[in-house]
């Protein structure tokens, strides 16, 4: 028998209410966040989650935005493309 695929974490970026950081951030964390980095001024934070999960994070009040980590990559300086 083989057990249930589960997909890697992804990286997420989230904006939440500022006037209740601390709070929505605990939310997350029980819906499965792995908090890797908090702008509590800002009002955003940073982290890993589960692909499945994502709709779980969206759900929680207080959440404005949930945003995939996007990566770009810059060709070396000697590219001939610039």
């Amino acid at each position: 028998m083989s057990e249930p695929s589960r997909s890697a974490p992804v990286g997420v970026v989230l904006a939440v209410d500022p006037d209740r950081f601390a709070e929505v951030v605990e939310a997350l964390r029980r819906a499965g966040l792995t908090v890797t980095g908090e702008q509590p001024v800002l009002g955003t934070l940073v982290g890993t989650v589960v692909e499945e999960r994502i709709p779980s994070l969206e759900a929680v009040d207080g959440v404005e935005s949930v945003d995939r980590e996007r990566t770009t990559r810059l060709p070396p300086p000697d590219s001939p493309i610039q």
